[in-house]
């Protein structure tokens, strides 16, 4: 573990997890992520960054398309941010995307589906699923995208993935996952466990962020915690979390999900890593590890184009 990890958990724990538990409105979690962004997440420079429209039918959505400076492969990366369906946008995670994309030398998009409170469940989930149905109609083969998310934007991801395998789709090439949400009952030990080691989430924040999303809807709802989905015939499958993270145990017991499914899976659990830390790689070693590994198990799934 690095120097510059030890620093940025000791600055996590004492300032924005205490200004996330105090965060009163959706308003203020979103400005204060933006504002982070904006000062702190550098994309590699060169890349190219613009607003387009998806279209699946008669269903639109925005979408972030990032270039790299150096294209050279024809797959592309579907984003979903991260953000407890609250908060969080294509801008805040556009830098680390734009890295990723600059190591694959592919493009990423990066689709503004709506958020809760003004739009809970289903409407995050609708408008993934219009990413994806957009990007085939567009003519991108199924096995030429990678799917990808973090925190609740894992949650989005692998239920994408989890509608797909239930319609028995063609399957993307592969799904990755940051320290994703599999779990809106949070049951799993480290919840608690790691409530105080945590270095950036508030326990004590989860149900009423969740309740905004799902409302009086079940938390078990297979169509909103992946961890009780059905995966048989998936895609592989990446997923990484530290182990001080309150959500260590969403990852451990979906791993285990997917592997009795026959899933392909890899598995990296890394040591006291905040939450999300790619997202930080302009200033944390790990972060740039965690791109390159990512990047590496995307280029060695069979559909994936490689690039000139």
């Amino acid at each position: 573990m690095s120097l510059r990890a030890r620093l940025i958990n000791t600055w996590l724990r004492r300032v924005e997890k205490p200004r996330l538990a105090r965060a009163e409105r959706p308003e203020d979690l979103r400005e204060g992520l933006e504002r982070q962004a904006r000062l702190f997440f550098r994309a590699p420079r060169g890349s190219q960054m613009q607003w387009q429209v998806l279209e699946a039918g008669q269903r639109r959505l925005d979408a972030l398309e990032i270039v790299p400076r150096d294209l050279r492969s024809d797959g592309v990366v579907l984003y979903i941010h991260g953000g407890a369906f609250v908060f969080g946008s294509p801008r805040t995670h556009a830098a680390m995307a734009a890295a990723l994309g600059a190591r694959l030398g592919a493009r990423v998009v990066l689709p503004k589906y709506r958020l809760a409170p003004e739009a809970p469940f289903p409407a995050a989930p609708a408008d993934v699923r219009t990413a994806w149905d957009a990007l085939l109609a567009q003519g991108v083969p199924a096995d030429q995208i990678i799917i990808g998310g973090d925190s609740a934007g894992g949650a989005l991801a692998l239920g994408l993935l989890a509608g797909i395998c239930a319609e028995d789709g063609a399957q993307p090439a592969g799904v990755f996952c940051l320290s994703p949400l599999t779990d809106l009952t949070y049951s799993g030990e480290s919840f608690h466990q790691n409530a105080e080691r945590e270095a950036l989430l508030a326990a004590s924040r989860a149900f009423e962020l969740s309740e905004m999303y799902l409302g009086a809807l079940a938390a078990d709802r297979p169509d909103v915690s992946p961890l009780f989905a059905e995966f048989a015939g998936a895609c592989p499958v990446w997923l990484t979390v530290g182990d001080t993270e309150i959500l260590r145990d969403d990852s451990r017991r979906m791993v285990r999900r997917l592997e009795e499914q026959g899933v392909p899976v890899t598995f990296e659990e890394r040591h006291d890593l905040p939450h999300v830390w790619p997202l930080l790689h302009n200033i944390l070693p790990e972060g740039r590890e965690t791109l390159d590994q990512v990047a590496a198990w995307i280029r060695r799934q069979p559909g994936w184009p490689a690039g000139s």
